[in-house]
């Protein structure tokens, strides 16, 4: 059937003929009507995303293909049928792999995404589900400047969970209050206080103004307690004014920066990490992400985007949701996200992951059991809004992190802790009205 064809230019092959060093290569779940031949289907997606298109053009040569072409490795239907299809099965449930020669894109972002994610995204319920990375391609991105141990060794703790606070109100405030709000987190013992995704340069509290004060009242605090306190200021923007806002932000003496990755875009995250000037670490904020991966059959899965991409692109700690709060994300999908972040990949430091949404006191033994210590806990209303005022709930927070990593429980440390045990008492059960366990 083949003998009048050269292999080496079709759109499929053995995963075994792929060099792996050259391919990237895009897992796809897919759902098709019965009728749809999708072992033709397939390698015509592939044709798609690389050389060709939906009719053959002079252009598209054999030479071009063999250097060129996409090739689908792999074609799987789940359930397996052998013989016959059932009469009464409409949908046909698939998993696709497509490798993608990385000459055709180089080791950049937005060219690999128009390639793996591009057109097949509106072929109807494809979602990508997997990216293997090749070395060859990895080597051209430097990722993360601090990642899990520089970003420890800025603040001088070595070992425990790293704390997180949101300021909030999200919005709406004064530079001014701001200050008050960092204040009150910062004596209480927060590690890293982080603007909400929801303000940046705002024309009532710009990035200048509360650099200005929050620096002031870092270093205070320092004087006072003794321990560094991270700002991480939202310089999201249009471009180029993200780069300005960040490299103003560092002129006025800001020891971190935060982006809404998501929303600027990758390729914005990656010249934010590279440019040497920019020499803080970098917060990556998970803002419209959901968009993306929260449909089970469309876009992609959260650990691409949340997980190995933004750390390819450079992110020091990545936020995503959390299973214990307001979020709905799966335990599992949690823990995968984090994997990506955080397990060994070729020389690209380990992201911090920090968990947020909803996360109480009550919540640390929990995260630190599914992902161990070397995470960021973020949390904002689970310190601003407590009984005692901020500083107590920034205190409950550590109290809670030191108890877990004692041994000991959150109840009899709470027997000497009033901060901890007016936590435990607010919030013992937050979001048991949306079946939040």
């Amino acid at each position: 059937m083949l003998s009048n064809i050269n292999v080496k230019s079709m759109p499929i092959s053995l995963k075994e003929d792929i060099d792996m060093e050259n391919f990237m290569i895009g897992t796809y779940f897919a759902k098709f009507p019965a009728n749809i031949p999708v072992a033709k289907l397939a390698p015509a997606m592939a044709v798609e995303q690389s050389t060709g298109t939906w009719i053959p053009v002079p252009g598209e040569t054999e030479e071009v293909r063999q250097k060129h072409v996409a090739k689908v490795v792999a074609l799987y239907e789940v359930p397996d049928y052998e013989y016959i299809v059932p009469s009464d099965v409409k949908i046909r449930n698939y998993i696709i792999q497509i490798a993608y020669p990385i000459v055709n894109f180089g080791s950049q972002i937005a060219m690999m995404m128009s390639t793996v994610v591009g057109n097949i995204s509106l072929a109807g319920q494809i979602k990508l589900i997997d990216l293997y990375l090749p070395k060859k391609y990895v080597e051209g991105f430097k990722g993360p400047k601090f990642g899990i141990a520089g970003i420890r060794k800025l603040l001088g703790v070595p070992k425990r969970p790293i704390l997180n606070n949101m300021i909030k109100p999200c919005t709406g405030y004064t530079p001014e209050v701001g200050v008050q709000l960092f204040k009150e987190a910062a004596l209480g013992g927060v590690d890293i206080v982080k603007d909400d995704e929801l303000i940046a340069n705002a024309s009532f509290n710009t990035v200048e103004q509360r650099v200005k004060l929050y620096m002031e009242a870092e270093k205070e605090i320092y004087e006072e307690k003794g321990e560094r306190t991270l700002y991480t200021v939202n310089i999201t923007d249009d471009i180029p004014k993200v780069f300005e806002n960040a490299k103003r932000a560092i002129e006025l003496g800001c020891n971190a920066i935060m982006v809404n990755f998501v929303a600027t875009g990758l390729p914005v995250l990656k010249a934010l990490a590279e440019d040497p000037n920019i020499n803080v670490p970098i917060l990556a904020h998970m803002d419209v992400a959901g968009a993306l991966h929260m449909s089970p059959e469309y876009g992609m899965s959260s650990h691409i985007m949340l997980g190995k991409l933004a750390r390819l692109a450079g992110a020091d700690i990545v936020v995503h949701p959390a299973p214990y709060g307001k979020a709905t994300v799966l335990p599992e999908k949690f823990s995968r996200i984090a994997m990506n972040l955080s397990f060994p990949m070729y020389h690209i430091k380990p992201t911090f992951p920090m968990p947020s949404g909803g996360i109480t006191p009550a919540n640390v033994p929990q995260v630190i059991k599914d992902l161990g210590p070397n995470i960021v806990i973020g949390s904002g209303g689970g310190i601003h809004a407590h009984p005692q005022g901020a500083t107590a709930g920034a205190k409950a927070f550590r109290q809670a992190i030191d108890a877990t990593m004692s041994g000991v429980s959150l109840e009899e440390a709470a027997k000497e802790h009033k901060e901890l045990a007016a936590s435990l008492t607010a919030w013992k059960d937050p979001f048991s009205i949306v079946g939040k366990k």
